[in-house]
């Protein structure tokens, strides 16, 4: 009987696969052209629709906020510093970070007898790694967490005001719609404010650092909302807290431009708990600077 050809597994396998490998060849190029099974289809279009955001890079944030912004937020208690000490202060503290291409962020803090002020500036560049959602789309659903973690009202609702409630109002803070006539208007003996910055000739601030962008809605409102013409989505929010710790008053501006956002937080701390951090200026201060950010961003 004649023996029967051995023919090695491997062989085997190569074989098949040779086979297998000629066959798409033979049938691929009618399938595409008669449209196939549209999975190749599906994936150029899943990976044209997932765009790159605009930013690859982060700038660095100390540097952001013009020198004239930073006196004005950080104002003294009258008391010119020296040198080396305004520098200090205007200069910032980086945050710690290991990707300055993602995340990076400042803070600043100027101490004064009637008490503290502080603000951080945290920047995070959004990046998605579903090949079906864009860096946009990815920092957008961010956002909209940030907002609602927040409480933010929807445009056009109806929202309480930040402000203390009558019972928290101290009787010697002027209440919304009296004269300053006769009241206590939060100027001491010395002609300064509560918050320590002198009413006149102020070596902190000048005219023309004054914010030219109210930050209240043109009804007046101060309460927290969404902010109209700020990058691509914006919010403000506004807290008052009146803890055993320590009176202040917390504003956050929270903006998206493209695939960055970029959270902005101010707060003043007051000595005295009977004086009240004001919203008005906080709001305006904050929402001033985070037009700046918007604006440098976008260069």
């Amino acid at each position: 009987m004649p023996r029967k050809s051995f023919v090695p597994g491997a062989a085997l396998l190569v074989t098949a696969a040779l086979a297998a490998g000629l066959t798409g060849c033979s049938g691929g190029s009618a399938t595409d052209a008669t449209g196939g099974d549209g999975k190749s289809g599906d994936a150029t279009a899943a990976s044209q629709s997932a765009q790159p955001g605009r930013y690859q890079t982060l700038p660095e944030p100390c540097t952001l906020p013009a020198r004239s912004t930073l006196r004005d937020m950080l104002p003294g208690d009258g008391q010119q510093p020296s040198q080396a000490d305004a520098e200090k202060i205007l200069a910032g503290r980086a945050d710690i970070t290991y990707d300055t291409d993602r995340r990076v962020g400042c803070q600043w803090a100027r101490e004064t007898t009637a008490g503290t002020r502080h603000l951080t500036l945290d920047i995070q560049r959004v990046v998605s790694y579903d090949a079906a959602v864009s860096d946009d789309d990815r920092a957008q659903q961010l956002y909209s967490d940030k907002e609602k973690a927040a409480k933010i009202p929807s445009a056009g609702a109806e929202a309480a005001s930040p402000s203390a409630s009558p019972k928290d109002q101290p009787s010697d803070q002027p209440k919304p719609g009296d004269s300053a006539a006769g009241k206590d208007t939060g100027k001491d003996t010395g002609g300064k404010k509560a918050d320590g910055s002198a009413n006149q000739g102020s070596p902190s601030a000048s005219p023309s650092d004054t914010p030219s962008a109210p930050a209240s809605n043109p009804d007046g409102s101060l309460a927290p909302r969404v902010l109209d013409g700020l990058g691509d989505a914006g919010f403000l929010n506004d807290q008052l807290i009146t803890a055993d710790s320590g009176v202040h008053r917390d504003i956050t501006v929270v903006f998206r431009t493209s695939n960055v956002i970029v959270t902005l937080t101010y707060d003043q701390w007051s000595t005295d708990k009977t004086r009240l951090p004001e919203s008005q200026e906080l709001q305006d201060k904050a929402r001033s600077l985070a037009g700046e950010l918007a604006d440098s961003l976008s260069e």
